[in-house]
């Protein structure tokens, strides 16, 4: 490892130490976040798409070998927010020894929405919220596809009608009755994707 990057390593690792001790919010194995509703982490997010798992990858950081990361590898179905081709490749520090074992939950041939953080200067992103920015798609028994994140979707609406009536923000009576819906449930992917357009578009 090169002098010249020593100093944006040890940068890194002051500024996760201190987010670590310093921040009381949820834990997603070996890492913490602040919980957030639909609406912070869509403005959060550089990118969303709604796209298919090709590869995932658990190795050495290329240019520093002490990070493990994770490199993925997307066929991008639909983008939400941002720009990106038909494959997306991002890598993703790893938090926990853990994901070692699972390429940190990411399984080939999955379909996911996923809100990304912009890159670091190290050139390494994550999800919006952690565990908060990936939703898995499964059907119900009607075909449906339903959208679900690490946290079962809690607090995903939380504080949010408030915040949009005061921003002027008005939604359909359809989207108004998802936000209004209790916690804690699958959402319709189509529900989820009109969301995640309306927050975009209001930035």
């Amino acid at each position: 490892m090169s002098h010249v990057r020593r100093p944006a390593l040890f940068a890194l690792w002051i500024a996760v130490c201190g987010l670590l001790a310093a921040v009381p919010a949820r834990a997603q194995r070996g890492a913490i976040t602040l919980p957030r509703n639909l609406e912070q982490l869509t403005q959060q997010a550089a990118v969303i798409v709604h796209a298919r798992v090709l590869t995932a990858q658990v190795e050495p950081d290329p240019d520093y070998p002490s990070l493990w990361t994770v490199e993925v590898t997307l066929h991008v179905e639909e983008v939400l927010k941002g720009s990106a081709g038909g494959t997306l490749a991002f890598r993703e520090f790893i938090w926990d020894l853990h994901d070692r074992a699972d390429s940190a939950g990411y399984v080939r041939g999955e379909d996911l929405v996923l809100l990304l953080n912009h890159p670091s200067s190290l050139g390494l992103t994550s999800p919006c919220g952690l565990a908060q920015g990936i939703f898995r798609l499964r059907r119900d028994a009607h075909g449906n596809l339903l959208a679900a994140n690490g946290f079962a979707n809690a607090g995903l609406f939380r504080g949010l009608a408030p915040a949009l009536g005061s921003q002027g923000i008005s939604l359909n009576a359809n989207l108004s009755g998802v936000i209004s819906a209790p916690q804690s449930t699958p959402l319709r992917l189509d529900d989820l994707r009109a969301l995640i357009r309306t927050f975009a578009g209001t930035q």
